[in-house]
C-alpha cells in the first residue's frame, strides 16, 4: 500500500497547508481510500495493472461516495468491477438507515411515546443517560437534508418505460392518536434496463387525490417515456393513473388479482383455480394470451361465475403486458419487484412499532429506499437486457403510430 513519490509529495504539501480539522480530514480521507484500494486488490488478487494467474476480476472505474464523519464529509471513490459488485467492508452499507432508525427512536424517546422495546433500544444505543431535544433535532436535520435531496432529485436523465407503484401501511401517532398511514412507493426500469427508486410519499390513505399528487410530483421532476404502469386494483390508484399517466398502459398485478379471486371461491378450490388462471400468463404471444383468458373464463364460469366475471372485466388490464417484449413478461406482470423494498421497510418499522409523527416515518422509509437505490446503481448486472429494451421505443424510431410491440424473444434477461 506504499504511495508513489509524486503522491507523497502532494499529500505532504496538502498537510502542510491544512489547518486543524482540515488536516484530520485529509489524512482520514487518504487513509480510507488506500484501505479501500488495498481491500479490492486482495479481493481480485491483483494490484493496479498487475497481471497474475490468480486474478478473479478486473477494475472498471470508480463511483463517488461521500462518507460523513466527525471530521466532516470525506470524498471517497468506490472501485467498480467489470463483473460482480464490490463494497468496502470498512464502510457501513446501511449507514443512512441506521442513522434514520436511531433518529426515530430518539425522537420517540424524547416525546415520551416510545414502547418498551424502543426504550430497550435506546439503552442499547447508549442513550440511557438521556438525549436532549436539540440533539435529536440536529440528527434529524442532518438526515433530512440528504434524504430530501434524494426524494426531490430530477428524473429527466433517462426515460422509464416501466414503473411500479405500491403501498404499505405503518402505525403513526397523529393528534395524540395512533393511526395507520400509507407509504406509497414508485420504482422504475430505465430505458437501458437498470432499476431506480423514483419516489416515496406518506399520507393518510390511498385516495385518488393522494395518488394523483404523488404521480404529478414524479412528472414535475422529469419522469417521462412511461409505457406501462404496474399496480394493484385500488380504485384511487387506478383513477390517478388514468388521469396523470396519459399515454401509458396500466397492468393490473396478477398476484393481487389472484388474492381477490381467493376471496370469492371456497378455500379448497384455490389451488386448482390459481393453476388454471396462471395458464393465461404462460402463452407465447399476445393473441394467445387474450384467447386463453377467454378460454379460462369459460372453463371456470359454470362452477365459479364470479371468477368468470372478474376475468372478463379485468381482461384489458390483466393482459396489458402482452404487447411488450416477451422476455420482459415475467417481470412486468406483477408488482413483486417491490416486495423486497416493502419487507425491508416493514423490518425496520417493526422495530419502532409506532412512529412519533409522519415526518419520522418518511425519514426512515426514505433512508431505506435511498440505500436500496444505491445498491441497484452499483450492481453491474442489468435487471433487463439493454438490447431487449430497445424494442420498447422501436415505434418512435420507425415513425410508426402503432403501440403494438414485437414479441420475438432474444437473449434471456437476468
Amino acid at each position: 500500500m506504499a504511495l508513489p513519490q509524486s503522491d507523497l509529495q502532494r499529500l505532504l504539501e496538502s498537510l502542510r497547508t491544512a489547518d486543524g480539522i482540515d488536516l484530520v480530514r485529509s489524512v482520514a480521507e487518504r487513509m480510507l481510500q488506500e484501505l479501500i484500494e488495498a481491500e479490492l486488490s486482495g479481493r481480485i488478487s491483483a494490484q493496479w495493472n498487475e497481471h497474475t494467474e490468480d486474478r478473479t476480476a478486473y477494475r472498471n472505474g470508480h463511483r463517488d461516495k461521500t462518507l460523513t464523519t466527525q471530521a466532516g464529509d470525506l470524498d471517497l471513490s468506490i472501485p467498480k468491477l467489470r463483473t460482480g459488485a464490490f463494497f468496502p467492508s470498512l464502510l457501513e452499507r446501511r449507514r443512512r438507515i441506521d442513522q434514520a432508525l436511531y433518529a426515530v427512536i430518539m425522537e420517540a424517546y424524547v416525546q415520551g411515546v416510545s414502547t418498551r422495546s424502543v426504550d430497550d433500544l435506546v439503552k442499547a444505543l447508549g442513550g440511557d443517560t438521556g438525549i436532549s431535544k436539540s440533539e435529536v433535532s440536529r440528527i434529524c436535520g442532518d438526515l433530512d437534508v440528504q434524504l430530501t435531496a434524494f426524494r426531490e432529485r430530477p428524473l429527466d436523465h433517462t426515460r422509464f418505460p416501466y414503473i411500479y407503484l405500491d403501498a404499505t401501511y405503518c402505525k403513526v401517532r397523529v393528534d395524540h392518536q395512533i393511526v395507520s398511514q400509507a407509504v406509497v412507493i414508485a420504482t422504475g426500469i430505465t430505458e437501458d434496463g437498470n432499476r431506480e427508486v423514483l419516489g416515496v410519499m406518506v399520507g393518510d390513505n390511498e385516495t385518488e387525490a393522494f395518488w394523483t399528487e404523488f404521480l404529478r410530483s414524479l412528472r414535475s421532476r422529469g419522469l417521462s417515456g412511461v409505457r406501462l404502469v404496474l399496480g394493484d386494483n385500488h380504485a384511487g390508484l387506478v383513477a390517478a393513473i388514468r388521469k396523470v399517466m396519459l399515454g401509458s398502459a396500466y397492468q393490473r398485478c396478477r398476484v393481487h388479482f389472484l388474492r381477490n379471486v381467493f376471496g370469492v371461491i371456497p378455500k379448497g378450490s384455490g389451488e386448482m383455480v390459481a393453476a388454471t388462471i396462471r395458464t393465461i400468463f404462460a402463452q407465447p404471444n399476445a393473441e394467445l394470451v387474450r384467447q386463453q383468458l377467454d378460454t379460462v373464463a369459460d372453463m371456470l364460469g359454470p362452477q365459479f361465475p364470479k371468477v368468470k366475471r372478474m376475468l372478463l372485466d379485468a381482461k384489458d388490464d390483466l393482459t396489458a403486458f402482452a404487447v411488450f417484449p416477451v422476455q420482459h413478461w415475467k417481470k412486468i406482470q406483477s408488482t413483486n419487484p417491490l416486495e423486497r423494498l416493502n419487507r425491508e421497510i416493514k423490518r425496520r418499522s417493526d422495530v419502532v412499532q409506532v412512529f412519533p409523527n409522519p415526518e419520522a416515518l418518511l425519514r426512515l422509509t426514505t433512508a431505506v429506499l435511498s440505500e436500496m437505490h444505491d445498491e441497484w446503481i452499483a450492481f453491474s448486472r442489468r435487471y433487463l437486457s439493454e438490447g431487449s429494451m430497445e424494442a420498447i421505443y422501436a415505434d418512435e424510431h420507425a415513425g410508426s403510430t402503432t403501440r403494438e410491440l414485437p414479441n420475438t424473444p432474444n437473449a434471456t434477461d437476468s
